[in-house]
């Protein structure tokens, strides 16, 4: 069973940069597709970013591309997602996901989901 722990939300301003990290202290991540998602208030869920585990293939929602970067480290079986340049519209509760599909950008195609982190980005 994977069991996914994000961290590192929370209130930051327009222009600055955050690290959100996922880790599951109970198993390795191998062979799956580690990814990000995100929900603003009222909004359906969204897919940011992903990577594979094996070989660190990562591909990223257009809305994000060139701002936010995905990665992983092996040893501490921990996946992160970076982000720069923020802007209010990125405010959203932000999900770290596991699942066996390449290139997956839909909610069902993800197995397990981590309890959401908070982002808020003021203007």
């Amino acid at each position: 069973q994977v069991q996914l722990v994000e961290s590192g939300g929370g209130l930051v301003q327009a222009g600055d940069s955050l690290r959100l990290s996922c880790t599951d202290s109970g198993r390795t991540f191998s062979g799956y597709y580690m990814g990000w998602f995100r929900q603003a208030p009222g909004k359906e869920r969204e897919f940011v970013a992903a990577i594979s585990w094996a070989i660190g293939l990562t591909y990223y929602a257009d809305s994000v591309k060139g701002r936010f970067a995905i990665s992983r480290d092996n040893a501490k079986n921990t996946v992160y997602l970076d982000m720069n340049s923020l802007k209010p519209e990125d405010t959203a509760v932000y999900y770290c996901v596991a699942g066996k599909r390449y290139k997956a950008t839909l909610p069902t195609d993800y197995n397990y989901w981590g309890q959401g982190s908070q982002v808020t980005v003021s203007s």
